[in-house]
């Protein structure tokens, strides 16, 4: 089943544009520019969303929730109400600090593991949707609350990274959307895990 929604979860606002609570914005933004895709700011979802075409008949969602992470839910959940787009075909792109900077992971269902952003998205949703999780890891911070690590701007080594892996994210954005999350896993997981 293809993901017909994919929401990247972030903060709105230049303070927190290159931190790393913000890595999902910077992935679906990459995927929005590649496919020239416009962004158009939409009130009444509170969010930012872009439409891709992807060939007649075929529509993808793009949003970018603007309610601040800990309230993505609502915003995602209006516009999939508006668009009868079941949870199963909603996918979330969020930071995780379960892995190491640079590696992606897609997955179904489970808890949301202390990510805000993906609490709501529960809340509102249940937990039946997809979620492309880019790691932002170490989990433990040497000397670091985890709220100020994750609200914390990447360095320039680390943006690096990022740079370098930005066509991998987006590939991997354009597996998922396109054939589903089980291709999306197997190829991505598998890929990752070697």
């Amino acid at each position: 089943m293809s993901i017909l929604l994919l929401a990247g979860l972030g903060n709105p606002g230049r303070e927190y544009a290159s931190t790393r609570h913000n890595l999902g914005w910077v992935a679906i933004d990459a995927l929005a520019r590649k496919h020239g895709l416009a962004w158009r700011a939409e009130p009444s979802f509170e969010a930012e969303i872009a439409r891709w075409d992807i060939s007649p008949g075929n529509t993808r969602w793009l949003a970018k929730p603007l309610t601040f992470m800990n309230e993505s839910g609502r915003s995602v959940a209006s516009l999939a109400r508006f668009y009868k787009i079941p949870p199963p075909q909603i996918a979330a792109v969020h930071d995780d600090l379960s892995f190491d900077l640079g590696r992606s992971k897609v997955s179904v269902g489970g808890s949301a593991a202390g990510h805000n952003g993906v609490a709501s998205l529960i809340e509102h949703l249940g937990e039946d949707f997809a979620r492309f999780r880019l790691g932002v890891g170490p989990k433990e911070p040497p000397g670091m609350d985890m709220k100020d690590f994750v609200l914390g701007r990447f360095s320039p080594e680390q943006l690096a990274i990022i740079d370098q892996k930005l066509d991998h994210y987006v590939a991997g954005l354009e597996l998922l959307l396109v054939s589903g999350p089980d291709p999306a896993m197997n190829r991505i997981n598998r890929k990752e895990a070697s």
